[in-house]
């Protein structure tokens, strides 16, 4: 069975200050998304799973659906607050969505074999998504996952802070720990983390970082409906609070239920996190498009995916 791929692009993008999931940065038009979707075809993935908010649905599958018609079979699902809130109520004062591992868990019922998950505002290069298929068709197992590692340096913006997942990997390349950093940035050419007290702390050049490029398979799903309970047993009156994938991996290893593999890729991360950092993703693409990485326009007939 093919792989499928799991686009997260319901997040509210408030740094950003607007919808950045569908934002034009190619040279036809082309969202951070279609390279993404581009990648995973010619990788071997045969569907593609948006988790998306309903309010957009609408709009969303009209930019997508004619481009990807014929190519890959694609859903949608949402991202809704009242899902599998095992008996709670959503408190007045939360607007936030979950977080990452309840996005995931929405899409339970489109995934029914080892899947990809990914940001929809990241774009990840085409080496990370051939090493996703090969490790999905090949070695996952309901106790073996993967993660997609970048090196933390290539990571950064140059326009503010960045969320990263920091990753501790041991001789045999499987996860050790993840620990989500909040608030990462460079300071005296020195890459620094700041911890919810406001102290400072220095990491390591090569750490290897989350990019949220991970690959599971469906036992993922029993998994983090567990954990979600026990999220929101300990959380449910704090309003800011999420359930994130780097937090349900490190429970996964701590707990003893499997390993996580990380594999290094050699593509170049870029993505948009702030406004400003939009300028230089349109000029990565140009010059991927310039060397033949990509086509002017990935879903002409000549493009050949």
């Amino acid at each position: 069975m093919k792989p499928t791929l799991v686009i997260m692009a319901a997040g509210m993008a408030s740094r950003y200050g607007s919808m950045k999931q569908i934002q034009q940065f190619g040279p036809s038009g082309e969202t951070i998304m279609d390279y993404s979707i581009f990648d995973a075809i010619k990788a071997g993935f045969q569907k593609v799973v948006f988790i998306i908010r309903e309010d957009f649905a609408e709009d969303f599958k009209e930019i997508f659906e004619p481009k990807l018609n014929g190519r890959i079979e694609t859903e949608y699902v949402f991202q809704e607050m009242d899902k599998y809130l095992e008996g709670y109520e959503i408190p007045e004062n939360r607007t936030k969505p979950w977080g990452t591992s309840h996005a995931i868990m929405c899409a339970k019922e489109a995934v029914d074999g080892p899947f990809a998950v990914i940001n929809a505002d990241d774009f990840y290069g085409s080496d990370a998504f051939l090493k996703a298929c090969r490790f999905l068709t090949t070695e996952c197992k309901d106790d073996v996952y993967a993660i997609i590692g970048y090196e933390l340096a290539k990571t950064l913006s140059e326009n503010g802070s960045v969320s990263r997942g920091v990753c501790e990997v041991d001789k045999k390349n499987n996860l050790v720990a993840i620990n989500e950093r909040l608030k990462i940035y460079r300071e005296n050419g020195v890459i620094i983390y700041e911890d919810p007290n406001g102290d400072k702390h220095s990491l390591p050049e090569d750490s290897m970082a989350s990019m949220n490029f991970w690959c599971f398979h469906p036992s993922i799903f029993s998994f983090l409906q567990a954990g979600f309970k026990t999220f929101l047993d300990e959380n449910i009156e704090n309003p800011k609070a999420e359930y994130l994938i780097p937090f349900s991996a490190d429970q996964f290893i701590k707990k003893d239920l499997g390993v996580i593999k990380v594999i290094p890729t050699s593509s170049q991360w870029f993505g948009v996190t702030y406004k400003e950092d939009a300028p230089v993703v349109q000029k990565s693409l140009s010059e991927l498009v310039e060397n033949g990485s990509y086509p002017a326009n990935l879903w002409s007939v000549s493009s050949n995916v």
